[in-house]
């Protein structure tokens, strides 16, 4: 008769363990719950002009690439400087406990989710709302700029005091910040460096959430490492940027070579010559029939019966792009100037083609492809670019595996190809260049249909990219990536080599719990640098 009694008891203790069991999960549930959800509340109770959006945030996990999506907890928009610190500090003051982190986005041009914050917060830069622009001219005349404010904006505004800015990205509708935590390079680079090294005074706010200003004299260890730091070190909210005197006009000439060391030499001697030419860029035409019948139609060819007499013959083909400022009144000296240094040049004659076009006319020339772009929906799509600066006694080897084998069939995107002059460049910013005196940015501009499986497809592109960067590795080139994209911390090592130990040291002071610029893939928060 005990048997009943026993079972009965051994059910009800049965009963009661799974009871307490569930009641423990549930409690790790709420907890977690309430965890999670208190990283938006906490944000809530900030105290700032601009606002939070916890519900409209899917633009900002998009970018230019069209690859990477990371959806983030919130978007910031700020009206001041103040808001950014204070939201940096409050997650900071929240430990490394907290899985938050902060990216600062601008324009959206990133090509790999560099601007992106998983589950973190993203700060839209454009938003801010800080001092008005203030162009100051005399004798060493600058521009004290927001770090959201567009260089297409800045152009504008500085145009009307008759300056500009020295060195140029070719894409003008980029935010300072963006370009300065890269490097901001263009045709101009040879005689100016890129836009870091024409930054006199910046304003950051770092990963404690400290508002400090910087410049070479002072501050001077945050100032270089947030140049070309990719956004690790801190937020460029302000920076005063040196101007010169801008010209009213650009004479624009490209011309052609079907031989690569012919093409290089040309362009190198015009990079060392003074002042021939104001802008010096070129690209590489692979494949292309019926070339110029297609050339732009503001371009006029010097001899029209020669040019038409021209066949490409689907070759492998060199531009060389140049650019000469001038005022209309030194029209005639200019004329003379820029025949005498075409005559020494080694071009294909009747390729000569010339353009006259205004300097804002010139330097904005990229956003009329992207008008027409977008006008046919071919801007949003996935942009696989490998952006590349490759030692000079390289090059040639370079030109010929990748040139002459990899892409010999097809390109899909301009191919860009221009020598840069190392002296040109601060060696105390972050960023990673070369250690020869001269270096190539050799920059694949690639667009992919989405619905494409052949050639034109993600797919293809990025396999080709694979197979340059391969090449590079296994021929020791010495490259460096430009706007660098890396999945490993090891690999980040390799690609900043003896710099690496500095360029940690600088993480673990300006932004210890690795909170900003999560989308660089270099730290992981709260996880030791060295």
């Amino acid at each position: 008769m005990r048997y009943p009694a026993v079972s009965f008891l051994i059910q009800n203790n049965m009963f009661f363990i799974r009871s307490l069991i569930i009641l423990f999960l549930s409690c790790i549930t709420v907890k977690l719950n309430l965890c999670f959800s208190s990283i938006p509340y906490s944000l809530k109770t900030l105290n700032l002009e601009g606002h939070f959006n916890f519900d409209e945030v899917h633009h900002a996990a998009r970018d230019f690439g069209n690859r990477y999506q990371f959806l983030p907890s919130a978007v910031l928009h700020p009206k001041s400087v103040s808001d950014i610190a204070t939201t940096i500090k409050h997650i900071w003051e929240m430990g490394p406990h907290s899985e938050l982190t902060v990216a600062a986005r601008g324009h959206g041009h990133s090509l790999q989710g560099q601007a992106q914050s998983h589950r973190g917060v993203v700060i839209n830069m454009e938003s801010l709302q800080g001092p008005k622009m203030q162009v100051y001219a005399g004798n060493f005349p600058y521009v004290d700029v927001s770090g959201g404010e567009l260089w297409i904006n800045i152009l504008h505004e500085s145009l009307k005091y008759g300056l500009a800015p020295k060195s140029w990205t070719d894409y003008l509708h980029l935010t300072v910040g963006g370009t300065l935590s890269n490097a901001g390079i263009s045709g101009q680079a040879f005689r100016h460096g890129p836009q870091i090294s024409n930054v006199h005074q910046l304003e950051v706010i770092t990963g404690k959430g400290e508002i400090i200003n910087c410049s070479e004299k002072q501050n001077s260890e945050l100032f270089h490492s947030v140049l070309g730091g990719l956004g690790q070190f801190g937020v460029i909210t302000r920076a005063r940027i040196s101007l010169e005197p801008a010209p009213e006009m650009v004479k624009w000439i490209r011309v052609l070579y079907d031989d690569f060391a012919t093409f290089a030499r040309d362009q190198e001697h015009l990079t060392s010559a003074e002042n021939a030419f104001d802008y010096i860029e070129g690209f590489v035409i692979v494949n292309r029939t019926g070339l110029l019948n297609n050339w732009r139609s503001s371009f006029n060819p010097q001899d029209p019966i020669q040019a038409s007499q021209f066949k490409t013959d689907g070759k492998t083909l060199f531009c060389l792009e140049l650019a000469k400022y001038f005022n209309p009144d030194k029209n005639e000296k200019v004329n003379q100037e820029v025949e005498n240094s075409l005559s020494l040049l080694s071009y294909i004659p009747s390729t000569l083609f010339l353009s006259e076009v205004s300097y804002l006319q010139f330097l904005d020339r990229v956003h009329v492809s992207e008008v027409k772009l977008r006008s046919k929906g071919l801007w949003e799509v996935p942009h696989p670019w490998l952006n590349l600066l490759i030692p000079r006694s390289k090059i040639h080897n370079f030109a010929e595996k990748v040139f002459g084998n990899i892409l010999k069939d097809t390109s899909n995107g301009p191919i860009l190809i221009y020598p840069v002059n190392r002296s040109k460049w601060d060696n105390r910013t972050s960023a990673v260049i070369p250690e020869e005196d001269i270096f190539y940015l050799v920059a694949f501009l690639s667009s992919a249909v989405p619905s494409s499986t052949g050639t034109e497809g993600l797919e293809h592109i990025l396999n080709q990219n694979k197979r340059i960067l391969e090449y590079c590795e296994t021929a020791y080139l010495g490259v460096k990536q430009y706007l660098p994209h890396y999945t490993t911390q090891e690999q980040w090592r390799t690609h900043f080599g003896p710099r690496w130990e500095v360029f940690a040291q600088r993480k673990s002071t300006y932004d210890p719990l690795a909170i900003l610029a999560p989308g660089q893939r270099i730290f992981q928060k709260a996880i030791p640098f060295s």
